[in-house]
């Protein structure tokens, strides 16, 4: 358990217990680096990141989505000091700060943001970007109720949070282990959360929620697109059940074409089948995305209405050549598990249409033409539980 200090506050009020910040009372990272103001979680590992030379992936892994402090406790009051960095766009309006998620047993019981906090400032239209350092932030939590409870902070998923230090006003232990199953999870920015108001709302995290799975979610924004160095982390971590959702990030790159596709699945697949040789594992494609079934990336920034949305840019008929499309990487995708699962029972394909299709998008269009916002997430969660906890392969049942 880790060591506690106490800090005196004003009379008559309760003395402060700061709690360090150990890996014990960390869930959903990968690693936590040593920094100079205290821990920051990452989602992937020290080696992959030596090796990755890509800003956007950088950036995506270092903010903690499906990250949460999670620990027992009695504490009335919760104060926590973290270091984030926020993000701004040139040419858009100013991002919300990011939610802090506060869940007791299990259920939300307050929000809160930070004060404070570097600032990362993005150019769409030319890739650069701009780092102004600002001070430690805190978020507060008070008025809780005063019994033993799990207590779990949910980071926010699309700010890299340096987490700093630990304050309550009673004593906290690592939450114990209810023997759930851990579910590892790789995809895109909609899995990472994109447009979801916040931490528990993206829909790996409600589709956990729902399975009553402990979530590993390695969803990266802008980077679904087969590096190793993702296999190998994967490979390496805990895991009942696996995921990985692929499709739209290998588009809007442009990064491949249909010849080199076949062979860096299997390459991902194979290199997962090291680490984890019968685990059930399904391959999901990509969601209904219009400016992308049929036409090719690469994905340029759209400020035509004064909020950042986005166009595809590539040209249909090269698709005849060997262009990636949402619909042909479906059409191999589902080709190459089909093959596999010969030899690999436990491998599964899931079309991502089934989660949110054409007759979704007309219900719950994608605001920036890419992203789900919240009730989107809450229905392509609850579509993912029914087709692979409750009815398909991640049911210990079938």
């Amino acid at each position: 358990m880790p060591e506690a200090t106490t800090a005196g506050r004003l009379v008559g009020m309760p003395e402060w217990i700061s709690t360090p910040i150990t890996p014990e009372l960390v869930r959903g990272a990968v690693e936590l680096e040593q920094t100079p103001y205290g821990v920051l979680p990452h989602r992937l590992g020290a080696l992959g990141r030596k090796q990755n030379v890509d800003g956007q992936l950088a950036m995506a892994e270092a903010q903690p989505s499906g990250v949460r402090l999670a620990f027992r406790s009695t504490a009335t009051e919760i104060e926590l000091d973290v270091l984030p960095t926020k993000i701004a766009y040139i040419g858009a309006p100013p991002r919300p700060d990011g939610v802090f998620d506060l869940l007791l047993d299990g259920q939300l019981a307050a929000q809160g943001t930070a004060d404070g906090g570097n600032v990362l400032t993005i150019d769409l239209s030319t890739g650069t970007s701009e780092v102004t350092p600002g001070p430690v932030g805190s978020v507060k939590f008070s008025g809780l109720p005063a019994t033993a409870k799990d207590v779990e902070i949910w980071l926010p998923h699309t700010e890299s949070t340096q987490l700093v230090a630990l304050r309550t006003d009673a004593p906290v232990e690592p939450a114990a282990d209810l023997g759930r199953r851990t579910w590892l999870h790789h995809g895109s920015s909609i899995s990472h959360g994109s447009n979801a108001d916040s931490p528990t709302r993206t829909w790996p995290a409600v589709a956990a929620r729902l399975a009553g799975v402990e979530l590993t979610n390695l969803g990266f924004g802008g980077s679904a697109l087969l590096d190793p160095f993702t296999a190998r982390t994967m490979r390496d971590l805990p895991a009942d059940v696996i995921s990985i959702k692929l499709g739209i990030n290998l588009v809007n790159a442009d990064l491949m074409r249909l010849r080199a596709l076949g062979p860096a699945v299997h390459n991902f697949l194979d290199i997962l089948r090291e680490g984890h040789p019968t685990t059930p594992l399904v391959v999901i494609s990509s969601i209904y995305c219009p400016i992308q079934e049929h036409t090719p990336g690469p994905l340029a920034p759209d400020f035509a209405d004064g909020k950042v949305a986005f166009k595809a840019t590539g040209n249909p008929e090269e698709v005849a050549a060997g262009k990636l499309t949402l619909t042909v990487i479906r059409a191999e995708l589902a080709r190459i598990t089909a093959a596999r699962a010969a030899d690999d029972p436990n491998l599964h394909y899931l079309d991502g249409l089934t989660l949110y299709g054409e007759a979704d998008h007309a219900d719950l269009p994608l605001p920036d033409r890419l992203h789900p916002d919240t009730a989107t997430h809450q229905r392509i969660a609850e579509r993912f539980v029914q087709h692979a906890f409750t009815e398909g392969p991640f049911n210990t049942r079938v």
